[in-house]
This record gives C-alpha cells, structure tokens and sequence, in this order.
C-alpha cells in the first residue's frame, strides 16, 4: 500500500467520524414555547462536540505531519493505523455520551480511556515508523522523547482518577489542557522537514 492511499482513507475515516459526531446534536423539540432558553439545556452536548471535534481535528492535522516522514509503508504501520483509527472511532459513541448526561462521573472518565487510547496508539504508531526509517529519520529527530505526548498521556489518567472521584469538570478542563497543548499543529516535524 502507497503512503498516499493509507493517508487518504483515515482523512476518510475521521471526516466520517466528524460528521456522525455532528448528526447526534440533535434539535430540541418545537413547541409553542421553544425558544433560545431550550438551547441553553444542550449546552454539554454541544461543549463535548466542540471538544472532540478539536481532539479529531487534533489527531487528523497531526496525522498528516507525521505520515510526511514516512518513506515506506509496512504491514506493521498499516496496523497501527488501524489500530489508531478504531480508538478514534469510539470518540463519537462517549462524546454523546459524556454530553447527553452533562459530564457525569463515568462517562467522562470513560471519554478520558478512549482519550489514552488514542494518544497509546499514536504513540505505537509513531515509533513502528521510527523504527522502520531508523533512529536518525526526520521524526525520530522531530519527536525527540516526545514530551507532549507523555504529558497528554499523564494529564488524560489524572483526569480520569479526577472525573471517578466525582469531579468530571475538573477532568473536562484538563481534557481541554491537552487539546490546548495540540491545538497548533506540531511543528516540530515540519520544522525537521524543512532542515533535511
């Protein structure tokens, strides 16, 4: 498999997993009373929207960097990409979830696992391309020791012991901590890129 069609069929599958998130914000009901005040009673549903939609808009830019660097496709790295993209694929199913009970406890630490999932299995994916062009490729050199990605890892499990002890919008602001880490697409790849 070319490294152009494993890129082109996970935009396909984290474009598919945007649009079923938007396909569950759900109208409210019409009545003779509907009014904007109706809407300020989804406001958890439509935060945990935004949220995971900037966490797959996240992982989609991230994606795109890394696989950049990446000279030959392995049956290892097909892999993991699917390994990556099953993680993400559950971001939808706990994101209503998490909203559709306004951050309880559970839910919101069940969201967090799938959060440590996702960054386990890029981390499994990054190093399988690592290790396939070497310790002197251009994201081994990028990457470093990745201290973004151990932060993410760290702050998603202490958000989720936070969300299990009863305070699940104190995971969801470190939920958003992390995204705010990755919001800006890593340079540091295309910085590395841009030097060889």
């Amino acid at each position: 498999m070319t490294k152009t069609r494993l890129e082109a069929f996970s935009d396909g599958v984290i474009a598919i997993l945007i649009t079923i998130m938007v396909l569950e914000l759900k109208v409210p009901e019409e009545s003779p009373d509907s009014s904007l005040h109706m809407l300020t009673h989804r406001w958890p549903i439509f935060l945990s929207y935004v949220l995971s939609f900037v966490f797959l808009g996240i992982y989609w830019a991230n994606h795109h960097h890394l696989l950049h660097t990446v000279t030959r496709v392995t049956g290892g790295m097909l892999w993991a990409n699917l390994h990556l993209l099953f993680w993400l694929s559950l971001v939808p199913f706990t994101t209503h979830w998490m909203g559709g009970t306004s951050f309880a406890r559970w839910p919101t630490a069940v969201y967090g696992i799938v959060l440590v999932a996702c960054a386990m299995a890029w981390l499994i994916l990054q190093s399988l391309i690592v290790r396939t062009h070497g310790p002197e490729s251009a994201l081994k050199q990028a990457v470093g020791d990745d201290w973004k990605g151990k932060f993410s890892v760290i702050t998603y499990v202490a958000a989720i012991l936070v969300a299990i002890f009863s305070y699940p919008h104190v995971a969801l602001g470190l939920y958003a901590l992390v995204a705010m880490t990755w919001l800006v697409p890593d340079r540091r790849i295309e910085r590395q890129l841009h030097h060889d």
